[in-house]
């Protein structure tokens, strides 16, 4: 499939560690949106937000699936995340509906 890069959850260059509880994977696409991001802009309000933390937010939360492959963002967090790593990308969208009919990523059938 891929390899997922770890990525520093507070980026090393914002005071972020090497510690565990700031270490997350992340899938290759998403991680070379973010680099050293920690917010983004809600699409809903156009105000900054901080970005989804894998560590300490519920996925529930912030996110719900749409449609067949596409997120949602519930929250300002979510959507700002969605956005700013570009989340819906149509070739994003188009691999987590492959994902899906291969029964890998079932949730993403929306």
């Amino acid at each position: 499939m891929a390899t997922f890069p770890i990525d520093h959850v507070i980026p090393r260059t914002a005071g972020g560690t090497t510690a565990p509880d700031n270490l997350a994977l992340t899938c290759p696409h998403c991680n070379a949106q973010k680099w050293t991001a920690m917010e983004g802009i809600d699409p809903g309000t156009g105000a900054s937000a901080p970005l989804f933390h894998p560590r300490q937010d519920a996925w529930e939360e912030h996110f719900e699936w749409a449609s067949s492959g596409v997120l949602a963002g519930r929250t300002a967090v979510g959507r700002a995340t969605i956005v700013g790593l570009q989340m819906n990308d149509p070739g994003m969208v188009e691999l987590r509906i492959l994902l899906a009919e291969l029964g890998i990523f079932p949730e993403a059938r929306g």
